[in-house]
């Protein structure tokens, strides 16, 4: 079982990250692999609503017409078996990294041959919180929304706070061992 993780973190130790990891390390635990791209690490540009309808090539052909990084990540997640989306909450609500590419992805995935690969596909977020923490759940409520557009399967969405942080690693480790053991399609 492959699982990629898209992160809208800026910080590679830091909050998300350790989150992240903590997942990755029950995939890996139960035999599954896992890959993690760091948005802002990535050229990925926000939408540009390219036509006078607001819409674009995403529209008519399933792809944008961007040149940038987004392709090649959208390739990863086709390829993966589980979809993992991991963002730092900022004013309750994504990272900016993070919605700048959900934001072209629903949108690719509103033609039906971009939506191959992604509809039905297990998915789990991860909003970590900093601060006093309070808006993580909100977040994953942000997150849900562009998720379910796009056509994931949303297995979990996990509110983490700093507070909270070193009980839910568990909580984590567990989830990514449990993900390698999920019946895949065929099963």
């Amino acid at each position: 079982m492959k699982a990629m993780v898209v992160s809208g973190s800026r910080n590679p130790e830091g909050q998300t990250a350790r989150a992240v990891e903590a997942l990755l390390a029950g995939v890996r635990d139960a035999g599954g692999e896992g890959r993690v791209a760091f948005l802002p690490q990535l050229r990925i540009e926000r939408c540009r609503q390219c036509d006078a309808n607001g819409w674009g090539l995403c529209r008519q052909a399933g792809r944008c017409i961007i040149e940038d990084d987004f392709a090649g990540l959208v390739d990863l997640l086709r390829a993966a078996d589980v979809a993992v989306f991991a963002t730092p909450v900022y004013f309750s609500d994504l990272s900016e990294s993070l919605r700048a590419f959900l934001d072209r992805l629903r949108r690719c995935c509103r033609h039906a041959e971009d939506h191959l690969g992604m509809a039905d596909k297990p998915a789990v977020g991860l909003c970590v919180a900093g601060g006093g923490g309070g808006g993580a759940p909100a977040c994953t409520v942000s997150l849900e929304k562009v998720l379910r557009t796009c056509g994931y399967d949303i297995l979990d969405l996990i509110p983490i706070r700093r507070q909270n942080l070193g009980c839910k690693g568990d909580t984590l480790r567990l989830t990514g061992q449990w993900l390698v053991k999920q019946p895949g399609p065929k099963d």
